[in-house]
């Protein structure tokens, strides 16, 4: 009876510290998600600001640019080319506001893979 006791026993300890590595490997991976999504998280938050940053500035210029032509035309002529230049100009920025919007989504997309690779490895 005690040598079946002492099997039990000499069963259950190897069970214990397997699941006690099990244990630290998930803490481990845990803590590892965390810190790297924390890191993806204030790296985005920094890019979107700056990117909001940069189309504040760069509607603003467009906006001024097209107040100092209006200030300047004389005449229903010259209010037709500002229309056309204005125009140009707002595809121009809607052209390059896009091509940042793809930048971005490109580098949201990396920025994931690494992340998801670092998860794997861990």
């Amino acid at each position: 009876m005690s040598d079946v006791s002492q099997r039990s026993a000499a069963t259950d300890e190897p069970l214990a510290t397997d699941a006690a590595s099990q244990l630290v490997k998930a803490n481990k991976y845990a803590f590892s998600l965390w810190v790297s999504s924390q890191n993806v998280l204030l790296d985005e938050m920094m890019f979107a600001g700056n990117e909001i940053l940069v189309r504040a500035v760069e509607e603003t210029r467009i906006f001024n640019e097209f107040l100092v032509k209006l200030a300047e035309a004389h005449s229903v002529k010259d209010l037709g080319t500002i229309y056309q230049e204005c125009t140009r100009h707002q595809l121009d920025f809607v052209r390059r506001d896009t091509e940042r919007l793809l930048k971005h989504s490109d580098r949201v997309i990396h920025n994931t893979a690494k992340l998801v690779e670092t998860w794997r490895l861990n």
